[in-house]
């Protein structure tokens, strides 16, 4: 018996080692969502800033509901609309409320286009009697209630209609719409993808899908229109599950190729006529990026920019009179960033952002352009920017001044005076107000602190209550064997460079390791920002679990850092971010724990690019690399974006040509992994195959993989499982030690 006793008290000290052995990160969870993080989905303030709306999700019982919650007690208060009481919508995915809050539009069916645009079936639903109403039979876009709350204006094959929701008539505004030639008030691919703008932190994105405004008084529509005519076309095979393949064709302008001819219209609906726009200056090959009505309901803003992407404009243009006043200009040796951030105040003085004194701030103009004060000052960048509030004459926004990896909410007056820094932990903060401006709500992470949602107070920033955490993600984690993120600078090419480095379980210093890069390195992008993990990051911890350096760096041409840094890529895109890289492995390599015969790098999209210069250029250090969805060759990607940077290939074929990995395949050396989805309408799957053809003919031997059927983001059902497994095998077979 005591034997048995004995075997027992062996058995359990076993068991219990054995549950309390922490748990490795795996690829399947990471590419199934098991590390997901708790979110508050399509949070919107509502008018009367005590309270907040929130779409929720009933994924297992499949339907959704708007939910309003009380900003004091974060109690909820009732809810307005559930999809389950509703017999012809079960589902929804997305809402937006009239300004009174007595109607919202929910969205259904919706199908993407391209990278933001959808289309879907759309509902108006009454909250007073709980009525709903479809706004077409057909698939639309962008429906958009007017301010006094009676009609929707959309876009129905590329023309723009008018439903008016008391007499429900719809009326048709525009009639030459017609695909690949004539859009009207909805952008065309090249403006939706490059003129939308991507705010890094917690992924904000203003979608420059819409192209028409209403005006404050409800009866004039201004619009955008595009006329692709000469616009080239480029086609995509969909191979589908048919005997035979189908193809996508859609206008897409290359570097120095033809753009949309755009004009600005303003659509009358007391006299339903229609007006196209006249400035009292002459532009040749231009961009309208942003149209927005002022308080005035007869008057309209409208940015034009010039194609070399240096001059911008903003005009007043009144619809009443017919004329139209310049009053604003930005000018630049290289490019100005056009925002979403121009707001209008009651007597038609206006803030703006730029960074014309070499960092983003915010500046305050009065109605005729004359400029009252700069708000912000320092070295340091406006990262995001909130609003403005009129009873405490304050503005409100987000900045890099805790440095550049974080992220601050800063309140101050319009005199720029009495700043205060709302937030007060090290990581990544973003707000969103209330209508009033009386609270916040702040979104916050760190590398080590998964997303938190508070409620804050707006004077002061003082917190009020706790709302949302993922204490059960970081309890699970807890479970995990992980290596931290060591955040630091490293110094080459007379620049410090932000960079974070993922060392291996167990690091010993005396042993040698491989090294990975990781990097993406385009102009807009941060990739080394003190915040919670991205699925990428979850991939970073696993390959150092198997003993591989992991290191990231933003090297020169990437925000925040100034426009001095951002903006020294002018001519040369790409040339410089590759140097930096190239340095950065070199000055890694003399580190006793880097195993200097085992380095490689990895990129997608423009890291791809990135990575495939860096083994052809830097072949003495780089020993692999891949590339998933590169850019070839500057000259096969769109003009908006490229010739922001390297003007037209017309005017500057050696950047071009020289900063392409194309002409430089003759100097490959090492390991090359190429990626690409045969449906990327972004990056076209004609870049991989000219490289291809290119490494080909060089005597190059590379490998490849082309995913059917997939978009620049290659996903869908098991596909990224199975195209990081293949990464994280060729990574095992070409950086592993073959002396085990």
């Amino acid at each position: 018996m005591k034997y048995l006793k004995f075997y027992f008290y062996i058995c359990t000290f076993f068991v219990t080692i054995l549950s309390a052995q922490p748990k490795e990160i795996s690829l399947e969870e990471i590419w199934t969502g098991a590390y997901r993080t708790e979110s508050m989905e399509v949070l919107h303030s509502m008018a009367n800033g005590q309270q907040y709306s929130v779409l929720n999700f009933d994924r297992k019982a499949g339907f959704t509901s708007i939910d309003i919650y009380s900003y004091k007690t974060l109690e909820k208060v009732k809810t307005i609309v559930d999809s389950r009481n509703i017999k012809a919508l079960r589902y929804f995915s997305d809402y937006t409320f009239s300004k009174d809050e007595s109607k919202v539009i929910l969205a259904t069916n919706q199908e993407s286009i391209y990278r933001y645009s959808k289309l879907g079936n759309y509902y108006v639903f009454n909250i007073k009697d709980n009525s709903i109403t479809s706004i077409s039979e057909d698939k639309i876009q962008e429906p958009t209630f007017s301010p006094d709350g009676t009609k929707v204006a959309f876009a129905k094959a590329n023309n723009l209609y008018i439903k008016d929701l008391i007499s429900g008539k719809t009326t048709q505004i525009t009639f030459d719409g017609k695909k690949n030639e004539i859009i009207n008030g909805i952008t065309d691919w090249v403006y939706e993808e490059e003129f939308s703008e991507s705010q890094l932190t917690y992924k904000e994105v203003y979608s420059f899908v819409r192209a028409f405004e209403w005006n404050t008084d409800s009866d004039k529509i201004a619009f955008i229109r595009f006329d692709e005519t000469n616009v080239p076309e480029f086609s995509m095979d969909i191979y589908g599950e048919d005997l035979y393949q189908t193809q996508q064709v859609f206008k897409y302008p290359k570097a120095g190729e033809a753009n949309s001819e755009v004009s600005l219209h303003i659509y009358n609906l007391q006299n339903e006529n229609t007006k196209e726009v006249k400035l009292d200056k002459a532009y040749n090959d231009f961009y309208i990026p942003r149209i927005k009505w002022t308080k005035n309901p007869d008057l309209l803003s409208a940015q034009y920019l010039n194609r070399h992407q240096n001059e911008l404009d903003l005009w007043f243009v009144n619809a009443k009179t017919e004329t139209s006043t310049l009053v604003l200009e930005e000018k630049d040796d290289a490019f100005v960033n056009v925002t979403n951030n121009l707001t209008f105040l009651k007597d038609d003085s206006f803030i703006w952002t730029s960074d014309k004194d070499g960092f983003n701030h915010i500046y305050h103009y009065d109605k005729n352009g004359k400029l009252i004060n700069q708000i912000t000052k320092g070295n340091w960048e406006v990262t995001s920017y909130y609003g403005y509030d009129e009873k405490t004459n304050s503005v409100f926004y987000q900045s890099t001044e805790m440095g550049s990896i974080n992220r601050d909410v800063y309140s101050i007056k319009l005199n720029g005076r009495g700043k205060i820094r709302l937030t007060k932990r090290e990581g990544t903060n973003a707000a969103s107000f209330s209508a009033d401006f009386s609270y916040f709500i702040n979104m916050f992470s760190s590398a080590i602190t998964p997303p938190e949602y508070t409620l804050n107070s707006a004077k002061s920033g003082d917190l009020i209550k706790r709302i949302k955490d993922n204490e059960v993600l970081s309890q699970k984690l807890s479970d995990y064997k992980t290596s931290k993120k060591e955040f630091s600078t490293i110094h080459v090419n007379g620049e410090d460079l932000n960079m974070w480095m993922i060392k291996p379980l167990n690091f010993n210093s005396s042993k040698k390791y491989p090294l990975l890069m990781y990097q993406y390195s385009g102009p807009g992008s941060q990739e080394v920002a003190n915040q919670w993990n991205s699925a990428n990051d979850y991939w970073f911890y696993y390959l150092a679990s198997k003993g591989c350096v992991i290191v990231c760096a933003d090297g020169r041409g990437t925000p925040f850092k100034g426009a001095e840094f951002q903006k020294c890529i002018y001519g040369q895109l790409g040339k410089y971010a590759v140097e930096d890289q190239i340095a950065v492995a070199k000055k890694l390599s003399e580190e006793p724990f880097i195993d200097a015969s085992r380095i490689g790098i990895w990129g997608w999209s423009f890291g791809g690019f990135t990575s495939s210069n860096c083994l052809f250029k830097g072949n003495d250090i780089f020993k692999m690399a891949i590339a998933v969805a590169p850019v070839s060759n500057w000259r096969f990607y769109d003009s908006i974006y490229t010739e922001r940077f390297l003007g037209t290939p017309q005017e500057n074929p050696s950047g071009y040509d020289d900063n392409s990995p194309i002409s430089h395949v003759d100097k490959l050396e090492g390991d090359f992994l190429l990626i690409h989805g045969s449906a990327d309408d972004n990056v076209h799957l004609q870049n991989t195959m000219r490289l291809a053809e290119a490494l080909i003919q060089a005597d190059k031997q590379f490998d490849w993989a082309i995913y059917p059927d997939k978009n620049h983001g290659i996903y869908g059902g098991n596909t990224r499982l199975h195209l990081y497994k293949k990464m994280t095998n060729f990574i095992n077979e070409k950086l592993g030690d073959k002396r085990e």
